[in-house]
Order: C-alpha cells, then structure tokens, then sequence
C-alpha cells in the first residue's frame, strides 16, 4: 500500500430524508400535517443504505425486454431486477401511487406529493409507473361504470407484479400511450385506429413512438375512432387469461431513466374500451396530463433537493487549503444559492398539491389557480433542473463525474420532466391557452401572488412587469418563454415571501427578481445570512 486514504466524504446514509424545513412546513400550511409521522417513516428508509443500494442497482441493472419464451411463443414481457421490485413495493406500500384517491381525508394528495418527493430522492425511474398509475383516475372517472372496476385495483396498496387477468391481482399499474412518430406533442396527428366491436369495446390497431411503462396492467391510449380522437383503456391481459394484441417492439435507449422502461408497440386488433366520449380523447386523457405535470415539477422539486443535499454534505466533510469547503465564502454563497433554489421549488409544489387536493374536493378557485399554475411551473421549475443538477455536481470536484457518487445519474435524470408531458414550448403556450380560453385562471394566479403585495420591492416591481407583459397580444407567442418564466418566478417569491423564512425569501428576490440577477449559481447579494440558509439542508446523521 503506497498511501493512507484521508480526507475523503463518508456516504450520506442513515439520515431522514424527510427531514427537511421546507417540505414539513408545505405540508402542514397545505393540510396535511396528519401525515408527518408516515412521512417520518419513509424519509428514514429513504436515507437507509440497503434503500440507496437498491437505487443504485435498479440502474446498474436496466430492464430487459423478451419478446418470446424459449419456445418461440410471443409474451411481450419486460425483466427487472429485484431492486426495481423493491422500490416498486415501498412506494405502493406508502400510497405514492393511486391511495388518495380512496380517501376522503382532507390533504390526501398533499401528503401524497410529499412521499412522491421524499421517496423520488432514491431513485426516479420507478417513479414514472406510480404517477401514471396516480394520474390515470382522473381521466377514468370520465366513464364511471370503467372506474368502478378499476379504481380499487388501482388504488390498492398491494404491487402484485406480473402479466394476468386485473381481476386475479390485488392490486394494478397503468401507463399511457399518446405520442407516435410522426406527431409528437401533436397528438391530433395520430394515426392509430379504434373500430368499434359491437360489444361496447373497440379494436385497436396502429402504433406508438413512446409507450410509458409498458410492464404495466392497463393503459389509456389515443386513437382515432369514427368521431374523431378518443381516449381508450387497454388491458395487457383480457379477462380470459389470454395476451391482449399489444407487440413490444423495442425498449428506448435513453439518456437517464435507465430504470424504467419506455416502448415502442404495436397494436394489432387489441381490445379496447372507450373512455369518456368519441372525439374528446385529448380532453379526456389531459386530466391524466394535469396529475402526471404535477408530479414532473415534484420530480424536479426531488432532485433539486438530493442535489443540494449531496453538495452540502460534500463540502461540509472536504477539506481544501487549509479549511472545510463549506467555509470558503464563495463555495459558502453557490452551496446557499442552489438551497434557495430548491426550496422556492419546494414551496411551489406543495402549493400546487394544495390546490389539486381542494380543487378534487370542489374548490372552484383552487382549481383556476391551478390550471394556471401547474403548466407556469412546469415550464420552470423543470428548466431549472438539469442547471442546478450540474452545478450540485461540480460541488463535488472530479467525484461528483463518478458514477459511484450518484451525480452522473441526477444529471442525467434531470432534462426529463422538462420533455416528459410537454416540453418547454408546450407548456408555456399552455399558460396562454390558459389565459386566453379562461381569463378567470389569471384572476385567481395574481390573486394568490397579490397576497405577498408590499412585503418586499423586487417583488412588487416583478409582478408589474409580468402584467404588463401580458398586455401586448401581437407578440406574446414569441416572447412566451420569457413572459412564463416571469409568471413562475412571481409565484414562487410571493409565497417565499409569505411563508418561508426571510433569509430565504430575502436572497430569492434579490438574486431572481433584482437587477443585479445572476445566471449562473452563487451570485446571492452580500447581507444575505448564508448559513441560515445552508443549515435548512444539513443532514443529521444518526
């Protein structure tokens, strides 16, 4: 041995995730202060070594698709490793997946966005088959005779893996198939066709470009019937036992994601049921689009929070020129920068949780608010992702472009919820679709961002200029991206303002909102208290 290993980071395991100033106070301010004990629970998995193994072996490991069996008979099977099990078992277990559904308590589906965001920070991929599957009721109870049969299935806490009949498990995942390759986004422009059976049920046949999650037990699927695009359930098993016609042809080779697989199928005659009515499949299927956006700002939400996390914990331990990294003021403001970011993200999607679970309960205004809302911080908070992500990993100097470190995983998993149900364009003009068709959803987005009026300059100014820039219709389509970014920062400094501390809220409208902003992380103004900041991150290791 020609040296003694020193100075080098011990894991960050055997902490609570759940741990976390921001999410635990989102949490009660929105309703759901009941579920802080079970969040407690899953955090202290969460940070577990054995929990973080199995991330790390889900993606070692990826999922493998066999077409045949050995003796050449089609099965359309997809293989994981057991650490996918595992992780799929402790979310559906918590009720990450469909569970509020079933409950009438008030704040089900905060505290269901807070386990999605603690348990995200394991690992993501598996995350993508949990919101679908959470996502897939609200566009179910569009026909509700489909929704009775399915929903306790759905919503039940039991991962019964494996390709049989819905009614011969005890519990059900769904995924979802819109886009095909010569549409995209553009999904009017699909080709696949739905004939109707005669028997209430419809034969589909045609292709999809992306197939999420085709592991899965069901799926809603867009197909042209004869009025037009419609929105369908489609079952991997029929009720006899036999293989619904649906052919995986490939999984994707992704940039991250590695985990969870994606498909290219084809259908061929497959059965079908229809879901809400003939020609309204893109209004249909969009209530599943609405739930599965609000889990991409909570996936992005997640990583932000393992990124800092992972950064804090580095330079705390590290030793460089004579003192730990974490008291080199420069290190001191990015470490404090990148914890503001990931807190106004925090706050915003526990906000938006708030709103889903009222507006589900028959709040009209939550639900303008959220309309609005959601598809602004999509836009945002899922762009900010992949920056804050490289800059957690430059943290950690050459360690951090290891692979054991986990960072080259986050980077890559970051640029997803960007694409994933809209991509940066889409939901921005989503905002003014939004706008245009509902001008309620704008009253009611000011409305809660007014409540922060006079607390802090920058903030006032930002929101006069955000008005303003909706003013001039002639050339809002093309200044859409710059106008959306606006609107999510003002939302997000509003309720920093109001809710978070003011060390916080100080720096984020200063640096987000001031005129001396930055582009890049560690730009906070001097007078900002960077440790209250960085303490708000700081693990306790047990």
């Amino acid at each position: 041995m020609t040296h003694e290993v020193t100075n080098q980071v011990p894991p960050l395991t055997g902490h609570d995730v759940a741990d976390d100033p921001a999410m635990a106070e989102g949490v009660r301010r929105e309703g759901a202060e009941w579920a802080l004990g079970e969040l407690r629970i899953l955090g202290t998995l969460a940070g577990s070594a054995q929990a973080q193994e199995w991330g790390r072996l889900a993606n070692e490991h990826p999922p493998v698709l066999r077409t045949h069996d050995r003796y050449g008979v089609r099965i359309d099977e997809v293989e994981f490793h057991p650490a996918w099990h595992e992780l799929m078992t402790v979310a559906v277990e918590h009720g990450l997946h469909a569970a509020p559904w079933s409950s009438s308590r008030p704040g089900a589906h905060v505290a269901r966005a807070a386990k999605f965001f603690v348990w995200s920070q394991v690992e993501a991929g598996h995350g993508c088959p949990i919101s679908m599957t959470y996502a897939c009721v609200a566009a179910l109870r569009h026909s509700p005779a489909l929704a009775a049969e399915w929903e306790p299935l759905l919503a039940s806490r039991a991962y019964d893996f494996g390709l049989r009949p819905a009614a011969a498990k005890r519990g059900v995942l769904a995924g979802m198939a819109m886009t095909e390759k010569q549409g995209g986004s553009d999904v009017r422009a699909n080709t696949t066709r739905a004939e109707p059976l005669g028997d209430g049920t419809y034969a589909i046949t045609g292709h999809k470009w992306f197939n999420s999650a085709p592991m899965c037990d069901a799926f809603l699927v867009l197909a042209q019937a004869p009025g037009g695009l419609s929105c369908f359930l489609l079952p991997r098993v029929l009720p006899d036992g036999s293989r619904n016609a649906m052919r995986l042809m490939r999984l994707k080779d992704k940039l991250g994601n590695r985990s969870n697989a994606s498909a290219e199928v084809e259908y061929e005659g497959a059965v079908a049921h229809l879901v809400g009515e003939e020609g309204r499949g893109v209004r249909t299927i969009i209530e599943m689009v609405n739930m599965t956006r609000l889990d991409c700002v909570i996936g992005s939400a997640a990583g932000m929070r393992y990124g800092v996390t992972q950064a804090v914990h580095h330079a705390t331990h590290r030793r460089a020129f004579g003192t730990a990294l974490a008291e080199r003021p420069l290190m001191r403001n990015v470490l404090a920068d990148l914890a503001v970011e990931s807190e106004a993200a925090t706050a915003v999607m526990l906000r938006l949780a708030g709103a889903t679970d009222r507006a589900i309960r028959g709040d009209t205004g939550e639900g303008a608010l959220r309309r609005m809302a959601l598809a602004a911080a999509k836009y945002w908070v899922c762009k900010r992702a992949p920056a804050h992500a490289a800059e957690a990993l430059e943290c950690l100097g050459g360690n951090g472009y290891v692979e054991e470190s986990q960072m080259p995983r986050l980077l890559r998993e970051s640029p997803l919820n960007g694409i994933w149900e809209g991509s940066g364009n889409v939901a921005a003009l989503d905002v003014l679709r939004s706008i245009a068709k509902e001008p309620d959803n704008l009253d009611a987005f000011f409305g809660e961002v007014d409540l922060a009026k006079g607390a802090d300059p920058h903030l006032d100014t930002a929101v006069r200029q955000a008005k303003a820039a909706l003013t001039d219709p002639a050339t809002l389509e093309y200044r859409a991206r710059h106008t959306v970014e606006r609107l999510a920062l003002v939302l997000q400094a509003s309720l920093l303002v109001r809710h978070g501390p003011s060390a916080v809220a100080d720096a984020f409208c200063a640096s987000r909102l001031g005129p001396e902003r930055s582009l890049a992380y560690g730009g906070l103004p001097s007078g900002v208290d960077l440790g209250a900041i960085i303490e708000r991150v700081t693990m306790k290791i047990s």
